[in-house]
């Protein structure tokens, strides 16, 4: 029990980032000058430019970790920590720019809705599929094959092709297909917040299972930390492409809070911004800031905590009937609710530069990441600045809260997220 199994050294992954300019629309005509220019200055100087618009970033950074057989590890850090790079680094998706990971034993892997299925396949021939991928023989899957159809209940759709299942019903059958075709190392992303709260009980029972039972090694990446608790032994940290923390899971979940809990979120809006559109005539957003109750800044909020969004805005001239609105999106890029100046009759907009304070209190959003777009118009221009994806932020569910393990796919509707209060201020 304990062999290493993975053992991760000074691992590093690095992309080459290019920079488009700020239009977001280009037409043809436009797409063929700007190759003819380019192509003009390359026969006049062909050293001219050749790297201007990339940029390298590292999305790890001397990873070192090692993991023994049996363990159930929880990796867990913000959006961009580099969890997702890390995880397809170790399922062989992708391979590191530098160092060495050393794996033993056969890995499955569940990032993200379908992976590994071929969608013109049914459920059934999937699942020999992912059986052969896995190395398996045609008897061992026969001989698991009960097993993994009563596990994802998707016996009615056996013999339909995969494309035409829900998001729901794919993730079942790939999690069962993952956990049963015994692979020495099971590893877990997100994706199982997509099934409803039985299934997801089931998931963690099972992983809990194979790895106390069978003696298989866990790999599982969840924002949700009361499932972290309950499922895992130990903890892995990551923060902005580094191991922040290794050790135990209760350690380490504090190490993330702590860790989200200094991280300032304010964001500050100009004309670079990606993701915005509108003339901006009579009004621009400058910037975006989540506050706790406590006035700190921070981009981290419990369940049932008041959330304070202060929006900093410049009215350039008189506008009728100005609206604001606050809109969120959850998994999958879903909208899940918003907020509006005009159903919350708040309607006090002045010229110059105006700060708006909203007031959530005892929040209603769900565990996980949550981004916030902005959104200001009247009657007269219905979208004078636009920025989608403005500002992200974490809900955290802790081990008190009795259903930490939400079914998303219900909430996919405005309204769910609660009432606010609006403010202003003149600065």
């Amino acid at each position: 029990m304990n062999d290493v199994v993975i053992r991760a050294e000074h691992i590093g992954k690095s992309y080459l980032i290019g920079h488009q300019s700020n239009e977001r629309y280009v037409a043809l005509r436009d797409v063929i000058t700007n190759k003819a220019k380019g192509l003009w200055s390359k026969l006049r100087n062909p050293h001219c430019g050749a790297q201007r618009n990339i940029e390298e970033f590292w999305a790890l950074k001397d990873i070192n970790f090692e993991v023994k057989q049996g363990d159930r590890v929880g990796i867990i850090g913000r959006n961009g920590a580099g969890k997702s790079t890390l995880l397809k680094i170790l399922s062989r998706i992708t391979e590191p720019t530098s160092g060495k990971i050393s794996i033993k034993g056969r890995v499955a892997s569940l990032l993200e809705v379908g992976t590994g299925f071929h969608p013109e396949l049914t459920g059934r021939e999937n699942i020999f599929l992912n059986g052969a991928i896995l190395g398996m023989t045609r008897q061992e899957i026969k001989r698991k094959f009960d097993e993994i159809v009563n596990f994802a209940e998707v016996e009615k759709f056996l013999d339909t092709p995969v494309k035409r299942y829900s998001s729901g019903m794919y993730v079942r059958l790939a999690f069962a297909v993952a956990a049963h075709l015994e692979p020495e190392i099971l590893i877990v992303d997100e994706v199982l917040a997509v099934g409803d709260v039985e299934f997801q009980k089931k998931c963690l029972g099972k992983m809990e299972d194979v790895s106390a039972k069978e003696g298989r090694t866990v790999l599982f990446v969840s924002h949700n930390m009361a499932a972290i608790n309950s499922l895992c032994k130990s903890a892995i940290v990551l923060a902005n492409g580094e191991v922040n923390f290794i050790g135990s899971v209760s350690d380490g979940v504090n190490n993330y809070l702590a860790l989200q809990h200094v991280v300032k979120n304010k964001v500050y809006f100009n004309k670079s911004t990606p993701l915005r559109e509108g003339p901006k005539t009579f009004a621009k957003f400058l910037f975006v800031e989540t506050i706790n109750s406590k006035n700190e800044t921070t981009g981290t909020f419990n369940m049932g905590e008041d959330i304070i969004i202060k929006i900093g805005i410049e009215f350039l001239k008189k506008a009728q009937d100005v609206e604001v609105m606050i809109y969120f999106k959850g998994f999958m890029d879903a909208y899940y609710g918003m907020f509006s100046s005009r159903v919350e009759n708040f309607y006090d907009f002045k010229l110059g530069v105006q700060d708006i304070i909203v007031r959530i209190p005892h929040n209603n959003f769900l565990p996980g990441e949550w981004s916030m777009s902005l959104w200001v118009n009247s009657n007269k221009q219905s979208q004078d600045d636009l920025i989608d994806h403005a500002i992200n932020f974490d809900i955290l569910s802790d081990n008190n809260y009795t259903d930490s393990f939400v079914d998303y796919t219900k909430y996919k509707h405005y309204g769910i997220i609660g009432r606010s209060s609006w403010s202003s201020g003149i600065r």
